[in-house]
């Protein structure tokens, strides 16, 4: 993941790339022998950011390091752009969100799937109010990568992994933030997963509507789209992405039909968004134009909190069994 940070990196012209920080030094020359970095190498992050002056870091390490790593360095005078998670444990992530408000410095997290010409027209359908008021928004993820290593190993590889994509781009086409989740994991027949590589949650939005994710992380056949099967069911039609087209909607054709059992329908497609860079560039993209104009990002930690509470929350309902209400993983947000 740090190569593809580079990448994105070495490509701007506003960017030096000041220092390279592992504990273990090997991979940080590893990582600048390949790309031709002179730059200072370091086993932590404090002695990195004191001695070469950085003023932003990036954080590509595994999830459970992402609390040290934002707040040292936001509290060294950092803005801080990060791997998903924005941090292992919602009080992790609410302490972020708090010493990002002290300290006056930015934490925003790589939600790169938000970036997709086609999700962007999606939400852009519906902000038009070409649906109506949205009642129903269902998101179907079923796939099955072998991937071997640590995922095969955790306990809820599929929510704790991979669902924060799904959840937020749920968040982010339907404009709502949740309220509520009632969450079921399961591990179907055949699965190679040591955990539950299944899941079906059911969210509670904050414009009263309801979305419902469907998942599986070892269901062979028939795959959808790393992006989803979504249909999002408003007042007046219904909005489907496929997750690799581009999407559409069916709604109740404008003709008199007042007495006809089932309606007739128009397709309108999705303008075309302005053009974008996609994916993860699209992600540093908006990062470095939130820095540039003084603004939060669009993935910025006060707002990605969201998409975090409902992996947590689906976490804490699957282990309970109980609908859980989000209001006390936001409470100081």
């Amino acid at each position: 993941m740090a190569n593809v940070w580079v990448e994105d990196l070495l490509e701007r012209p506003e960017v030096k790339i000041a220092a390279l920080v592992d504990i273990q030094e090997a991979n940080a020359k590893a990582l600048a022998d390949r790309h031709g970095l002179t730059c200072g190498l370091y086993t932590g992050l404090e002695e990195a950011i004191r001695q070469s002056g950085a003023d932003l870091v990036v954080d590509a390490t595994i999830p459970a390091s992402h609390y040290a790593v934002s707040s040292t360095a936001m509290r060294l005078g950092c803005h801080v752009f990060s791997e998903k998670p924005m941090a292992a444990t919602m009080q992790e992530a609410q302490d972020i969100v708090r010493i990002a408000e002290e300290t006056g410095r930015s934490m925003a997290v790589m939600q790169n799937r938000r970036f997709n010409r086609h999700i962007r027209a999606l939400r852009g359908l519906i902000a038009d109010g070409t649906i109506g008021r949205i009642g129903y928004t269902g998101a179907d993820f079923f796939l099955a990568p072998h991937f071997g290593g640590f995922r095969d190993a955790m306990e809820s590889p599929l929510i704790l992994d991979m669902a924060i994509h799904t959840f937020d781009q749920a968040r982010y086409i339907t404009g709502a933030d949740p309220v509520s989740v009632y969450c079921q994991e399961f591990n179907p027949a055949g699965s190679w997963y040591a955990g539950n590589a299944a899941a079906i949650c059911i969210f509670e939005m904050s414009d009263g509507s309801i979305f419902c994710y469907r998942g599986s992380w070892c269901a062979e056949g028939v795959p959808t789209s790393w992006d989803a099967d979504w249909r999002i069911n408003g007042e007046k039609g219904t909005a489907v992405w496929d997750g690799e087209h581009a999407p559409y909607a069916e709604v109740v054709d404008p003709d008199e039909q007042e007495e006809v059992f089932l309606k007739k329908y128009t397709r309108v497609e999705a303008s075309k968004p302005q053009t974008e860079r996609e994916g993860h560039t699209g992600g540093l993209d908006e990062m470095f134009a939130a820095l540039r104009e003084g603004r939060a990002a669009e993935t910025d930690c006060k707002d990605n909190i969201k998409s975090m509470a409902m992996v947590m929350g689906a976490l804490e309902s699957a282990r309970s069994g109980c609908k859980v209400t989000l209001a006390e993983y936001l409470a100081e947000n």
